[in-house]
């Protein structure tokens, strides 16, 4: 009898044609969306460049460039030319979004169209909701007030050729306002949001930083896992379509808990804090980046995400 067992792995890794045949994971760029900022001036961004702002008509040539590396989804932030303390400009008709929304839909009718609904790049203090006066003098967000402008700014998306709307607020009750008023509509819901230090270079891009406290006291304690999964139970019950966990990477225990958990569609949003970092780090020659995003994405999807956000998307799509 031979002393090596008969079971031997390695079999299966000889070559790359049988480990291709054989991987459990797969990631395509189908499987991506790729995020774009809509401003009234374009802002470059060298070290980062999925972090760019665009003009309407930057967009539109972005998006060509998108479609043809084979893209099929964009998610749009908007930036807007003044703010005020309700974010207006989230849901006007002639809003940032609206204006692209209204470019890209004849444009692009291949093109799957996402948009990112909340109030914290339209709002002059930076929160995702409004503000109101609390019992001790102090401001804090008001919940139902603030659900009453999201949904609102959802359904002017949706009239400017949005196909789909995806609340990341975390806001109590969203998802059920924006789903009695658009029951057709799909809704991408950023259920389970949490109050993480990878979002900086998204909020230098889309100049949504608060001008005071934080946002803890309305995304989730990095802490908690169990109120994810509640978090998910109530959107599920609200309508949504697709769940969210965001972060991706520092949180993929948690996409596997919903994963386990429900059936539904499941997206991770990989924040420019993680792509800033493994652009850092290739920048300085510690790691090839190439071999460093394909790995980091697959684990993503490995975790149980069937849809990730990330500003590689296009980078990606060019390396195929």
């Amino acid at each position: 009898m031979s002393a090596f067992p008969v079971t031997r792995l390695r079999r299966l890794r000889q070559s790359g044609p049988l480990r291709d045949l054989v991987r459990e994971t797969s990631l395509s760029v189908d499987d991506l969306v790729m995020p774009l900022f809509v401003a009234p001036e374009a802002l470059p961004n060298e070290r980062l460049p999925g972090l760019q702002r665009f003009t309407v008509d930057g967009v539109v040539a972005e998006c060509e460039e998108l479609v043809r590396l084979g893209i099929k989804a964009v998610i749009l932030f908007g930036i807007p030319e003044t703010k005020d303390e309700e974010g207006s400009g989230a849901w006007i008709d002639d809003g940032i979004v609206q204006q692209a929304l209204r470019a890209l839909r004849p444009r692009f009718p291949e093109l799957l169209l996402t948009t990112d609904v909340c109030l914290c790049e339209y709002t002059s203090h930076g929160h995702c909701g409004v503000l109101a006066d609390s019992l001790n003098g102090s401001e804090h967000i008001d919940n139902d007030a603030s659900v009453e402008l999201l949904a609102r700014t959802a359904v002017s998306h949706v009239e400017a050729g949005a196909d789909v709307v995806c609340p990341s607020d975390m806001m109590d009750g969203r998802v059920a306002a924006i789903r009695e008023l658009l029951p057709q509509t799909p809704i991408v819901s950023y259920s389970a949001k949490y109050a993480s230090a990878f979002y900086g270079p998204f909020r230098d891009a889309a100049g949504s930083a608060p001008s005071f406290g934080d946002r803890r006291g309305y995304q989730m304690d990095p802490g908690n896992v169990r109120e994810a999964i509640r978090e998910c139970e109530l959107d599920v019950a609200e309508g949504a379509d697709v769940l969210m966990v965001k972060p991706a990477l520092p949180y993929l225990d948690v996409l596997r808990a919903i994963r386990d958990r429900f059936d539904l569609p499941l997206a991770a949003y990989n924040v420019s804090g993680e792509y800033a970092m493994l652009k850092a780090a290739a920048a300085a020659g510690d790691m090839d980046e190439r071999a460093a995003v394909i790995e980091s994405l697959t684990a993503i999807r490995r975790a149980g995400a069937d849809i990730v956000f990330t500003y590689w998307a296009k980078e990606f799509a060019g390396w195929l």
